[in-house]
């Protein structure tokens, strides 16, 4: 795990998620803008999951349990697309918001895979 990338990681999500949260509370269905955001978190955890994959092979191996970390990331990958499908099923206000609070949601998983990769003792 890259320690930069996941702040990065973080950013993009709380990002995301405020803009989601922002445009759905005024209202607004999910757009391309808010679906977008979306995709792009969940690009940015398949870049992750390669980068944590790869990271034990070259020493850089975690502090925590693997597993805990790698049921986080699983679990992160998941949402967005559930939230996506839901989002264009039932397009309204609420969707926008969805997207919002699954963007959030991820940026707090985040901040936890890297207290378990870089922080906690085994």
């Amino acid at each position: 795990m890259i320690e930069w990338f996941t702040w990065l990681q973080v950013g993009v999500a709380v990002a995301a998620g405020l803009l989601c949260l922002g445009l759905g509370l005024a209202g607004r269905a999910p757009a391309d803008l808010t679906l977008g955001a979306t995709l792009l978190v969940e690009l940015l955890l398949l870049a992750q999951l390669v980068v944590s994959l790869t990271a034990p092979l070259v020493g850089n191996v975690p502090t925590g349990s693997l597993l805990e970390f790698y049921l986080y990331l699983v679990s992160a990958i998941i949402l967005p697309p559930l939230a996506g499908l839901w989002a264009l099923v039932e397009r309204n206000r609420w969707s926008t918001v969805v997207l919002g609070v699954t963007c959030l949601s991820i940026a707090v998983m985040l901040y936890r895979m890297n207290e378990i990769w870089f922080v906690q003792l085994a």
